[in-house]
C-alpha cells in the first residue's frame, strides 16, 4: 500500500480552509455593504422627513403672518384711514396716499405669503399672476410658456411647485441682470416640468458652491440654490443647473406631481398630505 506524504494529505484540507475563508470574508463584505447601504438609506428617509417638517413649519408661518397682516395690520390701516376722512378732520392728501401704499404693501406681501390665486385657480393661474406681477417697465421681460393642459395637483405637491417657481424667479431678478426670463411648465401624468431660463451674466456654479459662508450677519451664500434643492428633494426630483459666466442661465425641475381628478373641486390648501 503507497503511502502518501503528509503534505499531499494536508494540502486538500487546506484548499478547503482557504477557499471556505475566502467565502466568509466575501460574504461578511457583502453583509456589511448591505447594512452600510440600509444605513444610508435611513438617514437619507430621516434627513427628508426632517426636511419635510421644517418646510410645513414654513408655510405654517407664513400663513399665520399673512394672516395677521390682514386682520391685524390691514384693518389698522382701514380704520388710519376712516379717521383721516372723519368730519372735521383738514385735507391731508399726502397722508392718504401714503396709507394707501401702505395698504397696497401689506397686500402685495400677504399675497406672496399666501397666493390666493393657487388654491382657487390652480397652478398654471398663479404662475402667470406670479409673471405677470413684475413691472415691466423696470425689470426684465417674463414670459411664462405653457406646454399643453395644466390640471391641479394635490395641494402639497401645488404649493410646492409654485414655491420652487416663485425661488427661481426671485433668484433671477435679484443676481442674472438679464433683459429676458422665460418660466416652461409642462405636465404629462405623474411628472411636471418647470424649467427657468434667462440671458442674463451666469455664473460659476462650482465656485459659487465652494464659497465660504459668511459671518453671523450675512446671508448665506447660494441660499436660493439651497432652498431650491430643498424643496425639490421634498418632491423626490431632480434639479438640473446650466450656467457660464456671460452665457445666461438654464434651470431644469423635473418632479413627480399626483394629479387631481378632472372637475375635482379646489381642495384645502396646506402643505401637509
Amino acid at each position: 500500500m503507497t503511502d502518501f506524504p503528509p503534505l499531499l494529505l494536508l494540502t486538500p484540507t487546506l484548499l478547503l480552509l482557504v477557499l471556505g475563508l475566502v467565502w466568509f470574508v466575501v460574504r461578511y463584505q457583502r453583509i456589511k455593504l448591505r447594512q452600510q447601504q440600509e444605513l444610508a438609506q435611513l438617514q437619507e428617509a430621516a434627513q427628508q422627513q426632517a426636511l419635510a417638517a421644517a418646510l410645513v413649519a414654513q408655510e405654517d408661518e407664513r400663513q399665520r403672518i399673512a394672516a395677521e397682516l390682514h386682520d391685524g395690520v390691514g384693518t389698522i390701516l382701514a380704520l388710519a384711514k376712516l379717521h383721516l376722512f372723519a368730519p372735521g378732520s383738514p385735507p391731508a392728501p399726502e397722508a392718504s396716499a401714503l396709507i394707501d401704499q401702505a395698504v397696497a404693501e401689506v397686500r402685495r406681501i400677504s399675497r406672496n405669503l399666501q397666493p390666493a390665486t393657487l388654491q382657487q385657480l390652480g397652478l398654471a393661474q398663479a404662475l402667470r399672476a406670479l409673471v405677470q406681477a413684475v413691472p415691466t417697465e423696470s425689470g426684465p421681460e417674463v414670459r411664462l410658456e405653457q406646454e399643453g393642459p395644466l390640471g391641479r395637483l394635490i395641494p402639497p405637491h401645488e404649493l410646492m411647485v409654485y414655491r420652487i417657481a416663485q425661488e427661481l424667479l426671485t433668484n433671477g431678478l435679484l443676481h442674472a441682470d438679464a433683459p429676458h426670463i422665460v418660466l416652461r411648465v409642462g405636465a404629462v401624468p405623474g411628472l411636471l416640468t418647470l424649467t427657468y431660463s434667462d440671458d442674463g451674466q451666469g455664473f460659476d456654479l462650482a465656485a459659487l458652491e465652494e464659497l465660504p459662508p459668511p459671518g453671523p450677519h450675512g446671508q448665506p451664500v447660494g441660499m436660493g440654490l439651497i432652498n431650491l434643492r430643498s424643496r425639490v428633494a421634498v418632491l423626490g426630483g431632480q434639479l438640473h443647473y446650466h450656467s457660464e459666466p456671460g452665457v445666461g442661465t438654464r434651470v431644469e425641475a423635473i418632479l413627480p406631481v399626483t394629479l387631481l381628478p378632472a372637475g375635482t373641486p379646489a381642495p384645502s390648501f396646506t402643505l401637509n398630505p
